[in-house]
């Protein structure tokens, strides 16, 4: 077992992992959001699933063509077992882009599921799954009106179907089936954190 000592080190380190990635990412400082991340590391989000090198590369390409998200993170639960953990960190996704030609900001909010590992004394992420719990959206200018269609709200779960529905228009394929605060979905990625935390490998 390791000494308090050695756990409060792994915790802290593993939080400044969770910290750097969001400011990193949204500074789009690229070498330091790379070494977030374990040469396997994938990456699972509403708009892309893959691994974390395709990651940075899309991500490097939306924010060329002015793709404008940014994230917040909270509170860490960390739980530990040896060389492995899972993190669980609170966030808010914000991303603005026109819906339907109005210029609007969805907030989407929920956690950073993560696979992390311990490699050569270093920890990354192996997996981040992001579960979505809740969102809104809302236009920039509070005196332009917005009509959503309910059909294509409909397509997606209630946790992130207003990021769904500017994504869809900003052109990415989002994925209809991402874990959100109940459900089958959820439980499933439960049942992945705690198989990893027992030493069984972990697949996207």
């Amino acid at each position: 077992m390791p000494t308090v000592d050695a756990a409060l080190a792994d915790r802290l380190a593993i939080r400044d992992v969770v910290e750097t990635w969001a400011n990193a990412r949204d500074s789009r400082d690229w070498e330091a959001f790379r070494a977030c991340w374990h040469e396997d590391g994938y990456m699972m989000a509403t708009w892309f699933q893959g691994p974390k090198e395709d990651f940075i590369r899309v991500s490097q390409e939306g924010a060329a063509r002015g793709v404008n998200i940014l994230h917040f993170t909270g509170g860490v639960r960390i739980t530990l077992a040896g060389t492995r953990a899972i993190a669980q960190t609170r966030m808010t996704i914000m991303q603005r882009g026109p819906v339907d030609g109005v210029l609007s900001d969805v907030a989407c909010t929920g956690r950073f599921y993560d696979f992390f590992e311990k490699r050569d004394g270093r920890w990354g992420i192996v997996l981040r799954q992001p579960i979505y719990e809740k969102d809104r959206l809302d236009p920039v200018d509070p005196a332009a009106s917005l009509i959503l269609d309910p059909g294509r709200l409909a397509r997606f779960p209630e946790g992130y179907r207003y990021l769904a529905y500017l994504q869809v228009q900003a052109g990415y394929p989002v994925k209809p089936d991402m874990p959100g605060l109940t459900g089958p979905e959820v439980e499933r990625l439960y049942q992945r954190g705690a198989d990893w935390l027992a030493g069984q490998p972990v697949a996207p």
